[in-house]
This record gives C-alpha cells, structure tokens and sequence, in this order.
C-alpha cells in the first residue's frame, strides 16, 4: 500500500474485510490439494466480491480525494467544480438556482457551501440531462421548498432506472422558462445528443449558457463517444451557434468559452465526420475494429 496517505488506511478497512473472511474461509478450501474439482459458482461469488469491493474502494477513494471550488464567472452566475465535472448555478435576492448536482457528496458540500456564502434559499434544481454522473445527488438538494426540473425523457429515465437521486416534479418538452428576482433561466430541449432529455440552459441577463458534454471546449470529446448521437451532436451545436449571441459557455467539463469557441468546435466536429465517412466510403477494405477483429473483410458497396 506504499504511495497512500495513512489517513486513507481507515477507508481501506471496511472493504478489505469481507476479503479478509471469504480467503479464510473458502479460499483456502477451494484450492486445497484435496479440493482441486472447485465449485464454479463458488469461484464466482468470491470474484464479483473483489470486483465489488475494487469498486467501492475506488469510489471511497475518489470521494475522499475530489477538489471542490466555486468561482464567480459574469455576474450572478457561478461555477461549481467536482472534480473534473463542473455545474452552474445562479443566486439572486428571491433564491438560488443550482444544476447538475454532480454526486451525493458534491451536492452536500455545495449546499453547505451556498448556505454559507450567501444566505440565501436554494429554490430550483435542474438537470441538464439522465447521466448517473451528472445527475447523482439531488436528494440531499431537494427539500420542500426546491422545485426539481427536468425534460420529460431524462425524468422518464429517472423513474425507470430508480437513480438514487431527487425525482423531478417540474417537466417540459420543447423549453421553459424560469423567472427568480430579476434573472431568469431559459432552459431549451435540441433532440437527442448525448444521454436522454439534455438541454441547454441560458442564463439572463449575465448570458451566460451552460451546456453538458455535447459542447465541450479545449478538449476532444469523451472516447468513442459512449452515450452520443453524433449528428444529433452536430445538430444540436449548430443551435447553440445560430441562436441569439451569448457572452460565456460553461460546459459540464473542461474549459468556458465564447460564441466563436462553440462555432470552432461545431466546425472541428464536422471536420471529422466527413473525414471518417469519406474514408469509410473510399474504395478498399473495410476498417477494422479497436481490438484488431474485422467486422467485414470485403469492400464497401459489397456488404449484402
């Protein structure tokens, strides 16, 4: 265990234990000279409990390690940092208006945090779309006085996957639009993108947009882009680009931006599109997949 900090060593011990027991008791069975026919199921269950616990650790570990921030970007809109994710969130006299809260300990130390520095009510929650990494947490958010938002398709993958987090009692299709003293937030759905039911989020008069993971600044997008739609990605930037001008883009990771940034990356994505489906469609072998293994040995234009 060299290289970890000593006070990690008391995280370590609740998930090493059950280790501990099933080597004592069953592994030292299983592999008993005069227990060589090992039971299959018996190997399983003692597996998943590493994986489970590797995972536990993992995310013990995380927790007790992420960096925590708020930063003032224009006005009345501000930053809140986890990690690498980040959310936004709005304070005005009549309350606050916060988003994605990011994780169950995130949004314990974020609440703390705007109760502190500014004294003033959390009244909204919004999601910007269904990703467990984003969208963890709200319950420790959520109490009589939040009103928790959503598009309809996130809240539908709410329900069904049972996400420990505060479900929404506010829902919307096409867009919404929320007054709070003498601000607002203009939340609009631009299809499918990434995830389920992701929207972007306008806040005025700081205009200032707040987008997550389809517009990312300064930095590629997630690999093999899990969860895109890549033209549905394409399209919806296209929105953020020729809608009304704004003055800053905070993303859900990376950098913030400007108007220019969001049309660079708009042209970026494009840019590979027709790069990878040219090439797709250039005559010769067909490409093969990440791990070496043709998906089709022929030639395009002769796939039955």
């Amino acid at each position: 265990m060299t290289g970890l900090s000593v006070s990690v060593y008391p995280l370590l011990n609740p998930l090493l234990n059950p280790l501990r027991f099933f080597y004592s008791h069953s592994l030292r069975t299983l592999i008993h000279p005069q227990n060589l026919q090992v039971r299959s199921s018996m190997l399983r269950s003692v597996m998943l409990l590493l994986v489970f616990s590797l995972a536990g650790l993992s995310s013990t570990l995380m927790a007790s390690t992420t960096e925590y921030r708020i930063e003032n970007m224009k006005g009345n809109v501000w930053r809140f940092t986890a990690g690498p994710y980040h959310s936004a969130f709005m304070v005005t006299d009549d309350g606050i208006f916060v988003t994605d809260p990011i994780s169950t300990d995130a949004a314990r130390w974020l609440k703390t945090e705007l109760k502190k520095r500014f004294h003033e009510p959390i009244r909204y929650m919004a999601y910007s779309h269904s990703h467990p990494d984003h969208a963890q947490g709200g319950q420790v958010i959520d109490d009589n006085t939040v009103t928790v938002i959503a598009h309809e398709l996130a809240d539908e993958d709410f329900r069904m996957t049972q996400l420990p987090t505060a479900l929404p009692e506010l829902m919307f299709k096409d867009d919404l639009r929320i007054n709070l003293g003498d601000s607002s937030v203009e939340l609009k759905y631009h299809g499918t993108n990434n995830g389920r039911g992701n929207v972007s989020m306008r806040f005025m008069p700081a205009n200032v947009m707040y987008v997550v993971d389809w517009i990312v600044i300064g930095r590629m997008p997630y690999k093999d882009l899990i969860g895109y739609d890549i033209n549905g990605m394409i399209h919806s930037t296209r929105d953020i680009v020729q809608a009304e001008p704004f003055d800053l883009l905070i993303g859900g990771h990376a950098n913030t931006g400007t108007q220019e940034d969001v049309a660079n990356y708009l042209g970026y994505l494009e840019a590979l599109y027709a790069a990878v489906r040219d090439g797709m469609l250039a005559p010769g072998p067909v490409w093969q997949s990440l791990d070496g293994r043709n998906r089709y040995h022929g030639r395009v234009g002769t796939i039955p």
